[in-house]
């Protein structure tokens, strides 16, 4: 596949290009060129950058986090293309969120402490957030930024005389190059319009 990649000079397009070629996609410098474009850029830029792929035909892979999800839905609608967006790309971290809902069921109190780069312009992350809502109304998130670190969460959920701790550790960019890869794959076989989440291709 030509994948344009918006963000390649960026922390995970950076791992993400070298990935992709190795892994048999071409990339390419513009929409002309391209079967799809993937987003890791900016959140300011995402709905423009989505706009010009999908005006030119491109379904769209967006991994930044922070954008306004129902302008960007809304533009995939009115395009009639898929547009897919994950939170979070690593494997581990779906797991993570699943294990999360799970223990949501019986334990109700819970806490979601979630550290990053200091250069991660949002906060509470896409992660966060999206864990969250898989748990009980008013769950707190607590954010970290603090240079050192990649992608972190930890779910602490408390009961009566016990504590869970639920945990992913993303300690190198790499990780998200399965997601991505699998949603490249899928992407096309998508229904128009937002499809959100990694869980949903698994």
């Amino acid at each position: 596949m030509k994948v344009l990649l918006l963000g390649r000079r960026g922390r995970v397009g950076s791992a993400l290009g070298p990935a992709l070629g190795a892994a048999g996609h071409e990339l390419v410098e513009s929409t002309g060129d391209a079967d799809a474009a993937v987003d890791f850029t900016r959140p300011e830029a995402v709905e423009e950058n989505v706009r010009v792929a999908l005006e030119a035909g491109l379904p769209v892979v967006i991994g930044t986090t922070g954008f306004d999800q129902e302008r960007v839905g809304g533009l995939a609608r009115a395009h009639e293309l898929p547009v897919f967006y994950a939170p979070n790309f690593a494997l581990g971290a779906v797991l993570m969120m699943r294990f999360a809902a799970e223990a949501g069921k019986v334990m109700a109190k819970a806490e979601i402490i979630e550290l990053h780069h200091d250069q991660k312009l949002d906060a509470p992350s896409g992660t966060a957030k999206a864990t969250a809502a898989l748990l009980p109304d008013g769950t707190p998130i607590h954010s970290v930024r603090l240079p050192g670190l990649v992608a972190h969460q930890e779910v602490i959920f408390g009961g009566r005389g016990e504590t869970l701790t639920i945990r992913h550790d993303t300690t190198s960019r790499e990780a998200f190059v399965p997601g991505v890869l699998l949603a490249l794959e899928r992407i096309r076989d998508l229904p128009p319009g937002l499809t959100v989440g990694l869980d949903a291709l698994l």
